[in-house]
C-alpha cells in the first residue's frame, strides 16, 4: 500500500494507533521489568495449581461446586482440596477469573495488618452485594468504610454491650416460647432473639417477633434467602444468570427486605427535627446518629442493613451451631451445667459471664470448627507479595498482580492438624483450658484462629455477639437441666449463605429445671 497516497486523516489515525501501540510495548515491557526485579528482590517462588482437568477456565470445578453446594458440602469438599494436594496455598483458574487460595495465618496477617491498605474487597464483591446491603460497612473501602465504623464504634462501648438487662428482657421471651419436652427448633427462636435485640440496640425499638404471633412477618426467611442469592452470584461471577435461579423471587425478597427496614427509616426520620434540638446524652442508638447526619433514606437503610446482618446472623448462627453440638454431647452438656451452677442461680453480671470458663470454651470451639464467617477473599490494589506458599516446601513468598484475588478458607485453617492436634476434627472445649494435672496450657492461638477477622477490619461487635450468646445460654441453663436431640442427622451439616450454620437448625428437646 502507498501511504503517501492515503488522506491526511488516515494518515494521522494509522500514526496515532502506531503511537498507541508502541506505548502499550513499551508499557508492558516496564512493567515486566518492574514484576521481574520484584520477584527477585523478594525471592518469591512458583505456586502449586489445582490439577483442574480443565486449567484455564475450570469448568470440572465449577461443576463441582455447584455439587457440592447443592449437597451442602462446599466447605468439606474445599477443605478436602487442600489436604488432596498437600499444600496450604495453591492457584487456580475458575470461569477464567485467577485465584490464590490460601489458609496460611502469615498470609492472613499480611493482608488485613501488616498490607491494609493494598487490598480491597474487590468490584465483584461490591457489584454483587449491592442489589441488598447496598454501601455500609461489609461493601465499602477506604474513607466510606472507614466513616461507617466510626458511626458504629460508640454501639460497642463497654457500657452499652454489658447492659444485660436488655438481653434478659429478650431471653425472657425466648424461654417462655419453648414448650418443655416438646421437639423445638432452637434456631427458629435463636433468629428471632438476636432480631429483637439488634433492633432495639440498633434502632432503639424492638422487632417483638418473639411475642408476636407472626414472627418478623417473613423478613427473616427473605433476608435468608437473599444472601444465599448474592453469596452464589459472587461465586459465580459472569456466569451467575446460568447457574443461578430464581431472580424474580430475589425482587420480592430484596423487597420484603428493603420494606422491612425503611419502616424504621421512615420513624428515625420523623424525629429528626428533635434529635437535632438535643445532644445525645442518653444511651447510644446507632440509627438516630444517621438521621442526625443525612436525610437520604438509601444510605440510612443500606448502614442498617450491614449492621443488622452482623447483629441479627452471625449470633443467631453461632447459638444454633453451640446448641446443636451440646444436644448431640452429652458429658459437655453436664460440665456445661456444672460450670452454670457456680451462679447458684442468679442472673450473670458481665463480669461473671467472663469467668465461665468452660462456656468460653465451648463458644471458642463452636467458632473453630463452624466459623460463622468461614471464607474470605480481597483483591490486590498494587502488585505486592505474601510471605509464604511458593516454592517446594510451600515457605516461599508468592508474587499477587494487582488486580488478582486472594481468597482464604478460615474453615480449613481451624482444622489444620499442625495448630489443633490430629483432633483438630472433634469438636473438643478442653483443648482451651489449662490442664492443672499434667501442667499443659489451654490453647492461646494467634492468626491461625480467625473467627472475627483480624486487623483494621476486625468484627467491632465481637464482644456484642460473645456476651449475648454467653448470656442467652447461660440463661437456658439455668432455665432447663436436660437436652436430649430430636435431629435424626447425626453429624453438623453446613447451610451457606454469607455465614454458615447448621442446616438443620438445633432440634431439641429441653427438660424444665426443677423449682
Amino acid at each position: 500500500m502507498d501511504l503517501s497516497k492515503l488522506p491526511a486523516t488516515a494518515k494521522v489515525g494509522l500514526g496515532l494507533a502506531a503511537f498507541y501501540l508502541l506505548y502499550r510495548l513499551v508499557a508492558s515491557i516496564t512493567l515486566w521489568n518492574k514484576r521481574r526485579a520484584m520477584k527477585r528482590e523478594k525471592g518469591v517462588m512458583a505456586v502449586p495449581w489445582y490439577q483442574a482437568l480443565d486449567p484455564f477456565f475450570g469448568i470440572d470445578v465449577v461443576r463441582g461446586n455447584i455439587k457440592n453446594i447443592r449437597e451442602h458440602k462446599m466447605l468439606e469438599k474445599s477443605h478436602e482440596r487442600f489436604d488432596i494436594m498437600g499444600v496450604n496455598t495453591f492457584q487456580i483458574n475458575i470461569l477464567g477469573r485467577h485465584f490464590h487460595v490460601t489458609r496460611e495465618p502469615e498470609n492472613l496477617k499480611v493482608i488485613q495488618a501488616v498490607d491494609f491498605k493494598k487490598w480491597n474487597l474487590g468490584r465483584r464483591r461490591k457489584t454483587d452485594f449491592a442489589p441488598l446491603l447496598g454501601s455500609g460497612i461489609f461493601t465499602t473501602d477506604g474513607a466510606e468504610w472507614q466513616h461507617s465504623r466510626d458511626m458504629l464504634r460508640p454501639n460497642f462501648v463497654r457500657s452499652q454491650v454489658g447492659d444485660l438487662a436488655t438481653f434478659e428482657n429478650h431471653i425472657g421471651h425466648l424461654i417462655q416460647a419453648i414448650q418443655p419436652n416438646a421437639t423445638v427448633d432452637l434456631s427458629v427462636l435463636f433468629f428471632r432473639l438476636t432480631i429483637d435485640s439488634a433492633t432495639e440496640f440498633l434502632f432503639g425499638e424492638s422487632t417483638g417477633s418473639l411475642t408476636s404471633s407472626s414472627g418478623e412477618g417473613g423478613f427473616a426467611a427473605a433476608f435468608t434467602a437473599s444472601q444465599d442469592f448474592i453469596a452464589n452470584a459472587t461465586r459465580w461471577g459472569s456466569v451467575a444468570k446460568l447457574v443461578t435461579p430464581g431472580y424474580d423471587k430475589f425482587a420480592k425478597d430484596n423487597k420484603l427486605v428493603h420494606d422491612f427496614v425503611d419502616y424504621f427509616v421512615d420513624k428515625g426520620l420523623a424525629k429528626r427535627s428533635q434529635l437535632l434540638e438535643k445532644s445525645n446524652t442518653e444511651r447510644y442508638v446507632f440509627i438516630d446518629e444517621l438521621v442526625r447526619q443525612t436525610t437520604d433514606r438509601k444510605r440510612i437503610r443500606d448502614e442498617l442493613l450491614n449492621i443488622l446482618l452482623a447483629g441479627r446472623d452471625t449470633t443467631a448462627s453461632l447459638l444454633t451451631n453451640v446448641w446443636f453440638m451440646l444436644s448431640k454431647n452429652p458429658p459437655i452438656w453436664t460440665k456445661l451445667q456444672a460450670d452454670v451452677t457456680r451462679l447458684n442461680g442468679a442472673k450473670p453480671t458481665f463480669e461473671q459471664l467472663k469467668d465461665l470458663k468452660y462456656l468460653k470454651a465451648i463458644l471458642n470451639e463452636s467458632l473453630r470448627l463452624h466459623p460463622v464467617v468461614p471464607l474470605n477473599s480481597r483483591e490486590a490494589t498494587e502488585d505486592t507479595t505474601l510471605p509464604v506458599g511458593g516454592g517446594p516446601d510451600g515457605r516461599a513468598p508468592i508474587f499477587i498482580k494487582q488486580g488478582e484475588l486472594v481468597s482464604w478458607n478460615v474453615y480449613s485453617m481451624h482444622r489444620r492438624k499442625d495448630f489443633y492436634g490430629p483432633d483438630a476434627e472433634e469438636f473438643r472445649p478442653e483443648r482451651w483450658l489449662d490442664d492443672p494435672e499434667t501442667g499443659k496450657k489451654g490453647l492461646r492461638p494467634g492468626w491461625e484462629y480467625l473467627p472475627f477477622n483480624g486487623g483494621a477490619r476486625i468484627c467491632l461487635g465481637q464482644q456484642f455477639a460473645l456476651t449475648e450468646a454467653s448470656y442467652a445460654t447461660v440463661r437456658l441453663c439455668q432455665a432447663f437441666s436436660g437436652i436430649e436431640s430430636r435431629d435424626p442427622e447425626s453429624q453438623w451439616v453446613e447451610f451457606l449463605t454469607l455465614t454458615s450454620v447448621s442446616l438443620n437448625g438445633a432440634k431439641v428437646a429441653l427438660t424444665p429445671r426443677e423449682v
